[in-house]
């Protein structure tokens, strides 16, 4: 059960053959057995969870299903507030942090019946790479805990990789899910900046210039589809995200990156990845990937540049791959030297830049059985064509049967 799909698990809710009660005591215990060794969550939240899973039973008996989250249980990084529930951002001066109301985002998951089952570690304030500097200690790869797990949402990606919950709510500055879900070998997923409400992120503190314009919201989960269902209740749109994404769409136009620079495995990763795709029917031409100026100096062009963008980078392509990290997972130990930045953001600063939604999905392994990522970058207002490419991708290259732990 703890790697069904979003999908199939509502089914079997709504359909009444399993209960809500079933899958959070499920996931209780697996976090209970795998949590200690991954410290994945900094909170979680037993009775509540319980307690929303016997109403979520209570509603569909009643012929009250909500939709495709009714009675599945999520996570939120512990970035995003949860009234009466601590909320700490992974930073030691607000270990005590207790907030009144929930966010926007998280207020719109519950509307959807998703049951929240506890708040996922994350690098202090947000302000890493490496899933390192968490106050609460840092969180370890499901695959290898020798290895980092990516930040700053880094507890999100070893729960959902290890199958702990369903999927996550999170935030991405520079890639902040994608290169954790890169590492752990899950779905990391950010929008355009207008798609899902950052209200409610630590109460609202006025952040800084680089954050005001970078920070993204974003999701985690293990398929581009339950990314889809996710989105669906998250978004500040009226969209539907679902509809269309498990359809192929060869017509889309995609562009192979060619000015990226990345060590030989992640480059022959990415290069299987295209052919893949190329093999499904896919139109692949080479692009340059916009890669930009994505430094704190260079925010007072930010909105001007973004107004350009969709004609300069994407003129003769809908979407852009490139590899989500451009090199293999680094090891704790390599990382020990930069707990801040060792994982690059080379690859994935530039969709925050520009606001472009832009996906991480799994594209193989490397020669250490660390997994590798390859990135899906659409243009301003493109999810759907993101996500599209992803699950094409996904149903082409086979991904999602292999887990860290069984």
């Amino acid at each position: 059960m703890h790697y069904d799909s979003i999908g199939a698990l509502s089914k079997r809710i709504q359909l009444q053959t399993v209960s809500p009660v079933d899958v959070v005591d499920a996931c209780l215990k697996r976090i209970a057995t795998f949590n200690p060794a991954l410290n994945a969550f900094i909170t979680v939240m037993a009775d509540e969870a319980r307690d929303q899973a016997k109403e979520a039973e209570s509603e569909i008996k009643r012929g009250g299903w909500r939709g495709p989250l009714h009675g599945v249980p999520v996570a939120v990084k512990d970035f995003y507030d949860t009234a009466g529930v601590t909320t700490t951002a992974g930073f030691e001066q607000f270990k005590d942090r207790v907030p009144d109301t929930d966010a926007e985002a998280v207020r719109r998951l519950r509307r959807a019946g998703a049951i929240v089952i506890g708040k996922t570690n994350m690098d202090a304030l947000g302000m890493a790479t490496t899933g390192l500097t968490s106050y609460f200690g840092p969180v370890r790869n499901p695959w290898n805990g020798d290895y980092v797990t990516g930040g700053s949402s880094a507890g999100s990606a070893a729960a959902v990789a290890a199958g702990l919950c369903f999927a996550t709510l999170d935030t991405d500055a520079v890639g902040s899910v994608r290169l954790p879900a890169a590492c752990c070998g899950v779905v990391g997923f950010k929008g355009s900046s207008d798609l899902i409400s950052l209200k409610g992120i630590l109460g609202d503190q006025p952040p800084d210039d680089f954050v005001r314009w970078m920070a993204h919201a974003a999701v985690t989960t293990r398929s581009a589809s339950d990314t889809a269902l996710v989105l669906n209740a998250v978004s500040a749109r009226d969209e539907d995200f679902a509809a269309g994404v498990t359809r192929a769409d060869t017509t889309v136009r995609i562009g192979a990156g060619n000015n990226f620079t990345a060590d030989a495995e992640v480059t022959r990763a990415f290069h299987k990845a295209v052919t893949a795709l190329r093999d499904a029917g896919y139109d692949i031409r080479e692009a340059a990937v916009p890669f930009g100026d994505s430094s704190q100096g260079s925010m007072a062009s930010i909105e001007a540049d973004r107004r350009g963008i969709a004609a300069e980078a994407f003129a003769d392509v809908d979407v852009i791959l490139v590899p989500t990290l451009d090199s293999t997972v680094p090891t704790v130990a390599e990382a020990a030297s930069n707990r801040e930045q060792g994982v690059s953001a080379e690859t994935t600063a530039f969709a925050n830049y520009y606001s472009l939604p832009a996906a991480s999905v799994p594209c193989g392994f490397d020669s250490h059985n660390m997994p590798i990522g390859l990135q899906i970058v659409g243009k301003p207002g493109g999810e759907r064509t993101v996500l599209n490419v992803a699950h094409q991708y996904e149903l082409a290259a086979r991904i999602g049967s292999m887990h860290p732990i069984a």
